[in-house]
């Protein structure tokens, strides 16, 4: 889908929100198109179907023509296709014929209850509140009418897959709703270009990918991306995740469901660190963005918990709770990446400089990344990332691309025992709107090119230039080893180990360089004084003294 169309589907949903809150808005507008995306499969595979019933050459064939609409209503022939049953009255014409009733929206909540009915994969996801939603009279059967517009068949819209077109859809208008949403909007969505750093620097093809605050699912989807992308498919890997928020538990769970993924999201939306959904999960990826600097996740009460491995965190702040809970989970070769506030990299408040020695003792802390300002729609805080490592020796790392994209089997990366990659990427980015900055691809790639380079020192292969050898670059990356880290109080902040960016050399000789800048510098106050007197001269003839 292009990007006017989806700015125009974006400007025509907002325009319909009028004074409602955007936080409730979005379950309004999120659940429309899941319901029409369902409904448009449906319909797709019902005309393939009806297409195989009439072709006497297939094995689908039914003779009598009067059985094919008895047969288009048996249940099975779409399930055998992976595509959700969608009972009559939930079929999308059948909604936009009663658009414009007073009741609309108690038809839309029966018609999500008819689909969790005979789809248990989405029992208790649907959000149902159509019926009682605060939204101006007509308001929501114009909204119904905008959203047929988004034709989500295969052949839609230049030949997009109906997959692929609705991540597309979901994933733009997930983005505009946390812009709308503001603080609150942070809570549910990661920006997706801190998400794709993430992703491309831990490299998941494989395994088990488990995010103990999953929002509304950005980690895994790009996962999914990546792994097509080089090759694999999204069966590859396993997800597992976990989410306190009722409403946006069931949005990740509706967002996966959309493209197809399998999850396991618990048995119910609950608390990390209280209500572990996953106790006894070893996972190979970890990719996570907990909230920054949570003060009230009550620690007092678990500073026994067999997690603390480095030490207790802290009642007072979560960001060492959150790297120990996420160490904890990872298996013997297992690899994360995490997001949390720069205060993480150096703060010595209670006991966090004490975790965090112990952490880069044990080498397991393996990347340290420092971020560009105005990256979040939910903090100005300065964030970073965590990459761990639960196994430095030579980690598997990411497949090598051969010609066509196909992934080959993945390669041992060197051994990073004793050392610690510090990149500062605080001069990336662009300024996107007047408040958020974005990483663009090239950005991207520079980090995860870099940190490749490092981990497999020029071997990994590949289009983006790994297989030169890594070399430190003044002001951006550098390669230290842990007696120094040590020397600095174990702080973490980048800044601090990769120096200053070279300046560059125009080859002018000081002695020359310094007396061509003090004649100049004597040119300017020269021309300084001569305007100063204009001014008097032209104030004065006014009457004004100076």
């Amino acid at each position: 889908m292009n990007q006017d169309l989806k700015k125009t589907l974006w400007a025509a949903a907002d325009k319909l929100r009028a004074s409602m809150d955007a936080a409730e808005y979005k379950h309004i507008v999120l659940g429309l198109i899941f319901l029409k995306y369902v409904s448009d499969a449906f319909d797709e595979r019902r005309a393939q179907l009806q297409a195989a019933f009439a072709d006497e050459s297939g094995d689908l064939h039914l003779p009598d023509a009067a059985d094919h609409a008895a047969a288009l209503e048996e249940r099975d022939y779409y399930t055998m296709a992976n595509v959700f049953w969608v009972p009559a009255p939930a079929r999308w014409a059948t909604l936009r014929a009663q658009a414009k009733q007073a009741d609309i929206g108690v038809r839309i909540d029966a018609a999500l209850e008819a689909i969790e009915a005979d789809n248990p994969r989405l029992k208790g996801i649907l959000d149902k509140r159509f019926g009682r939603t605060q939204l101006e009279p007509g308001k929501l059967g114009e909204l119904v009418d905008l959203i047929s517009t988004i034709g989500f068949a295969g052949g839609a819209l230049g030949g997009h897959r109906a997959k692929d077109l609705l991540g597309e859809v979901y994933e733009y208008f997930l983005g505009q709703f946390a812009s709308a949403e503001g603080k609150k909007g942070g809570q549910f969505y990661t920006p997706a270009s801190v998400v794709k750093v993430l992703v491309e620097v831990l490299a998941p093809h494989h395994g088990r990918v488990y995010d103990p605050c999953c929002g509304s699912g950005g980690m895994f989807v790009q996962s999914e991306k990546f792994i097509e992308a080089h090759g694999g498919r999204a069966d590859d890997i396993s997800i597992y995740g976990q989410e306190a928020n009722p409403t946006t538990w069931r949005l990740v769970a509706m967002n996966l469901a959309i493209r197809g993924l399998a999850a396991d999201l618990g048995r119910e939306p609950a608390d990390t660190f209280h209500r572990d959904q996953h106790p006894d999960l070893r996972a190979d990826y970890v990719l996570a963005n907990p909230p920054f600097n949570i003060s009230d996740w009550g620690g007092e009460r678990l500073a026994e918990d067999r997690r603390w491995a480095f030490g207790a965190p802290p009642p007072g702040n979560a960001n060492t709770a959150w790297l120990q809970h996420i160490v904890h989970h990872l298996s013997p070769r297992g690899q994360a990446g995490v997001v949390l506030a720069n205060g993480s990299m150096s703060s010595n408040q209670n006991n966090e400089g004490a975790i965090r020695k112990a952490m880069v003792e044990a080498d397991v802390v393996d990347v340290m990344v420092a971020l560009p300002p105005q990256l979040f729609f939910n903090t100005q805080i300065p964030a970073c990332l965590w990459f761990l490592a639960k196994d430095k020796t030579g980690s598997l790392s990411r497949p090598r691309e051969r010609a066509g994209g196909e992934g080959s089997p993945r390669r041992a990366s060197r051994d990073r025992r004793g050392e610690v990659l510090f990149i500062d990427a605080r001069k990336l980015g662009r300024m996107a709107t007047r408040v958020n900055r974005v990483l663009d691809d090239e950005d991207v790639a520079r980090i995860a090119t870099t940190v490749h380079r490092w981990r497999d020192d020029g071997e990994s292969g590949g289009k983006d230039g790994a297989d030169e050898p890594y070399a430190d670059v003044p002001g951006f990356c550098r390669a230290v080893k842990l007696a120094e880290i040590a020397e600095h109080g174990h702080v973490l902040t980048p800044g601090r180990y990769v120096g200053a960016e070279a300046a560059e050399d125009d080859d002018e000789a000081f002695a020359e360089k310094m007396e061509r800048l003090t004649a100049q510098l004597a040119e300017q106050m020269a021309k300084g004084a001569e305007l100063d007197a204009v001014i008097r001269e032209k104030l004065g003839a006014m009457g004004y003294a100076v």
